[in-house]
C-alpha cells in the first residue's frame, strides 16, 4: 500500500514525513511530495534539499499542467480573483488540482499532513469535510508545532529563513488569504518588494485584502503603524487541502466589498 505524504516546506510537514517513513516505511510505500510555488521564499528549496537528505528519500514534485510556471501571480491574473471567505485560487490550481493530478496517475491508499496535536481540530474538520484516509501521524504522536521545530534543530536542520523573518509559515511571502493589518505591514517592512507587487495587482484586479477597523481596504490604503492581532495566532498556513471549500463554479468577489 502507498502513502503520500504531502510536504509544503514547512516544519511540520517535514517532521510528519520524517515520522511516517519511521512508522510505515518497513510495511509501505511512502512517497513524498511537494507543490513548488514559484512566491515562496527561495530558502525553502534549500530547506526542501536538506529534509530530502535526512529523509533519505527523494522529494517528487506535484504540478498542474495548467500552470507549469507554478505562479500564485498567474493564477490571480487568469482568474481575475485572489481571495474569498472560501479560499483562494492559488490553492485550489496549485495545490489542490496538481494534488488531484498526481493522485489520477499514481493512486495512493493514504495520505499524511503535517496536522500537529493542537491542530486536532483542523484535522478533524478535514476528516469530515475533505476525505476520511488521512493518517494523523503527528497527532498519533503527540507532537505540537513547537516540538516540530526542536525536532529539527537536534537532528542539525536550519529551518526556512521565513520563519526567522518573523512570518507565521513557510507559505508564499504575502499571502493573499490573510486579512490582518500586522500580516501585511509586517510583510511591507520586510518585503517591501512582495507588497507594492501585490497592492498593485490586487487594486488593478480588484481585491481589497486587508481588514482594518471592521472595513476592507486596498493595501496601499492601509496606515503604516495599522496593528491587528498577534502573527503568532494566525492561521492561514497554505496547506495541501484546505479544510474549507472553494466555490470552483460561482464567481465570488465576497472579500472585495
Amino acid at each position: 500500500m502507498m502513502i503520500a505524504v504531502w510536504f509544503s516546506s514547512g516544519a511540520a510537514s517535514a517532521v510528519a514525513a520524517k515520522k511516517t517513513i519511521e512508522r510505515y516505511g518497513k510495511t509501505h510505500i511512502v512517497r513524498v511530495i511537494n507543490n513548488p510555488i514559484a512566491e515562496e521564499d527561495s530558502d525553502n528549496l534549500r530547506f526542501l534539499k536538506d529534509v530530502e537528505k535526512w529523509l533519505g528519500v527523494t522529494i517528487e514534485f506535484a504540478t498542474n499542467r495548467k500552470f507549469p510556471e507554478n505562479s500564485a501571480v498567474a493564477v490571480w491574473d487568469k482568474e481575475r480573483f485572489m481571495a474569498g471567505p472560501h479560499g483562494a485560487p492559488c490553492t485550489r490550481e496549485l495545490k489542490k488540482e496538481a494534488r488531484r493530478q498526481w493522485e489520477a496517475v499514481n493512486n495512493p491508499d493514504w495520505h499524511v499532513l503535517g496536522f500537529t496535536v493542537d491542530e486536532k481540530s483542523r484535522h478533524d474538520r478535514f476528516i469530515k469535510t475533505e476525505m476520511a484516509n488521512l493518517l494523523p501521524v503527528l497527532i498519533d504522536a503527540k507532537i505540537t508545532k513547537a516540538m516540530c521545530f526542536e525536532i529539527l534543530k537536534k537532528a542539525g536542520i536550519e529551518i526556512p529563513r521565513i520563519y526567522k523573518a518573523g512570518y507565521p509559515n513557510a507559505n508564499c511571502i504575502g499571502c493573499v488569504k490573510a486579512t490582518s493589518p500586522t500580516y501585511w505591514n509586517h510583510v511591507r517592512k520586510m518585503n517591501p518588494e512582495v507588497f507594492d507587487a501585490r497592492a498593485e495587482q490586487s487594486r488593478r484586479i480588484g481585491a481589497r485584502l486587508v481588514r482594518y477597523k471592521n472595513k476592507r481596504l486596498f493595501l496601499d490604503e492601509l496606515p503604516v503603524d495599522a496593528k491587528g492581532r498577534s502573527m503568532k495566532g494566525m492561521n492561514f498556513e497554505c496547506g495541501i487541502f484546505c479544510e474549507e471549500k472553494f466555490n470552483l463554479t460561482r464567481p465570488n468577489r465576497g472579500i472585495e466589498t
